[in-house]
């Protein structure tokens, strides 16, 4: 297959690197379900290293189909939120290509936090109990309503950075009337999960869980980010949580999707709280999920081409089960000085080369903010400047040989979490 992603972050370089292994070798010949070529667009510096990149606007539908049609692609895979929402999807499916990504409509699920919430309503799956707020006034009642914490979300995309949870009602006050529109609702107590299923609208294939880290510093402290991190397996998760998430929450919410003429196919993700209550929905995205895609697809050992495109083509249920590695996974990110606030950019990386040599196969680099310069230097391009994953025999081994590669990055200014995983390994 001819594989076009869309996108240009730490996701989308996971996804080509996790493909890129379906390459054949040189001189070789691929198999029915291997890739034969991989291009991306925008891409980034190092999904260059292993994909043709392409200087595409994602968000631009004509533009993605025409670069679609001429490279001949067999499978478009739409990694960010933002092409979605705008209808790329839709565009690239009216002329006759397979697409993993929901329609503009089926990615409302992400990009209105009050839609998700009504078709949770729906569907019976159980969420927090929110208000849809647009004045003063409303915003005032709800934030009485619930009381702290105060959990305020702005109704729309914003890059993961659009929710509040503070105790000080003050500050969630000022977010709440700065985005305008926003769901104000009840705090969720209890650990956090991020579970990904892959879905062509009728049957739907959970994938592995894992768990991020959204404060930009050690002890969850510091201002929410995009996400500084994440782990896969949960050494403290129940056995059954996959099997309950997906009869409870996933497949009610496809179900629903369907029902409604709108089916929901490519990559649903569930942020999920696991209270006192019992499991909650805290919200749903649309696409894989950065940095959790990292550890997740670190443990994958079938094809990943073959799965997209089943679900791509409404074959889902023709394909065995993914096979899963019992290795652990841990991805720590590089963040760009003043991160999240106004994150420094242009500055040069040093020792991408040095983590190739010194510490692959166990531990690789990821990039989500770079560019290349003329001169052929790797610079910062971004926030969240690179990924750092690594895997091991368990949690405790992956996150040293993580941050034993951490160590051997050059970046001025930059910082990381040094907490990453840290209190599920001595659990592990």
């Amino acid at each position: 297959m001819r594989i076009l992603v869309i996108g240009g972050g730490a996701r989308e370089h996971a996804l080509c690197h996790a493909l890129s292994r379906e390459l054949p070798a040189p001189g070789g010949r691929s198999g029915s379900t291997a890739v034969d070529e991989l291009h991306c667009a925008p891409g980034n510096a190092g999904i260059a290293e292993v994909a043709r990149v392409h200087a595409v606007d994602a968000v631009d539908g004509a533009a993605v189909t025409d670069l679609a049609r001429l490279i001949g692609a067999d499978l478009v895979v739409i990694g960010p939120e933002a092409p979605l929402v705008a209808g790329v999807a839709d565009a690239l499916r009216e002329a006759g290509f397979a697409v993993f990504g929901p329609s503009a409509e089926a990615a409302r699920l992400e990009g209105s936090k009050a839609f998700a919430k009504e078709v949770m309503a729906a569907a019976g799956v159980p969420t927090a109990q929110a208000r849809l707020c647009v004045t003063a006034a409303e915003v005032d009642d709800a934030l009485d309503a619930f009381g702290p914490p105060y959990v305020v979300k702005d109704d729309g995309l914003a890059a993961g950075k659009g929710v509040v949870v503070t105790a000080d009602r003050d500050a969630a006050r000022e977010h709440a009337l700065a985005c305008g529109r926003v769901v104000i609702e009840e705090y969720l107590d209890g650990p956090e999960v991020s579970l990904f299923a892959v879905t062509d609208g009728e049957s739907v294939v959970p994938l592995r869980p894992a768990q991020d880290f959204k404060r930009a510093l050690d002890g969850d402290e510091g201002p929410n980010t995009g996400g500084m991190g994440a782990y896969s397996p949960l050494p403290w998760a129940d056995g059954d949580l996959v099997d309950r998430v997906l009869e409870t929450v996933l497949r009610p919410t496809v179900d629903e999707m369907r029902r409604r003429g709108t089916p929901f196919s490519g990559l649903l993700y569930a942020g999920l709280a696991i209270t006192s209550r019992g499991v909650r929905v805290i919200e749903f995205n649309a696409r894989f999920g950065d940095p959790e895609t990292q550890v997740v697809l670190a443990r994958l050992r079938s094809p990943l081409s073959g799965l997209l495109h089943a679900a791509a083509t409404g074959r889902l249920a023709d394909l065995p089960p993914p096979r899963w590695s019992e290795d652990a996974a841990v991805t720590v990110v590089v963040a760009a000085e003043n991160y999240p606030a106004a994150p420094r950019t242009g500055d040069p990386i040093g020792g991408l080369a040095e983590v190739a040599e010194r510490d692959a196969p166990d531990a690789w680099v990821l990039h989500a903010g770079t560019r290349r310069e003329e001169d052929g230097r790797v610079v910062s391009a971004g926030g969240r400047v690179l990924s750092v994953t690594a895997t091991g025999g368990d949690l405790a081994e992956a996150r040293e040989r993580a941050y034993r590669a951490v160590g051997r990055i050059e970046l001025k200014g930059s910082h990381y979490r040094t907490d990453i995983a840290a209190k599920a390994a001595e659990s592990d």
